[in-house]
């Protein structure tokens, strides 16, 4: 079974900007620095685009994880998508959408996911692992929005 979520992000920045910093290497590694998130192969600095993939080492939840995503679909400035091709996860796929908006821009992360574990793991989808990844992309989020730092 997969699970899926969504988040709003609003931001002051300009609508090519903040999609820059969507997929922007090292932006994504200060955001994640809490789970000691490394980009170990693929593009591992600067910005991915079309067909990139980029492998993530980092510890969540206290266990170590690796996981590779490519990124299949790009339209700059308004959306793309990275899916996992090799990782912890049955499925992953997150859509990053771009919107301006009188005041900057809006993005939305639409996520789905199916858990490794059967039966078992639509519980843990479900009770735990939709909860916990949707606060880290709302925290990802509110760090890319701020206008603090430009690329």
């Amino acid at each position: 079974m997969t699970a899926s979520f969504e988040c709003r992000t609003a931001s002051p920045l300009p609508v090519e900007q903040l999609f820059d910093r969507a997929r922007s290497i090292d932006i994504h590694l200060e955001s994640q620095r809490s789970a000691g998130e490394r980009a170990v192969g693929g593009v591992t600095t600067g910005l991915i685009g079309e067909g990139r993939e980029v492998t993530w080492r980092a510890r969540h939840l206290g266990i170590p994880l690796t996981m590779t995503s490519r990124i299949t679909a790009f339209d700059y400035p308004r959306s793309f998508t990275d899916e996992q091709v090799k990782g912890p996860f049955k499925a992953f796929r997150h859509v990053h959408e771009f919107a301006p908006t009188a005041t900057g821009s809006l993005m939305v992360d639409r996520v789905e996911f199916t858990a490794p574990l059967g039966v078992l793991g639509r519980a843990v989808e479900r009770l735990f692992l939709a909860r916990y990844l949707e606060r880290l992309i709302v925290r990802r989020g509110r760090f890319l929005a701020a206008a603090a730092k430009r690329l």
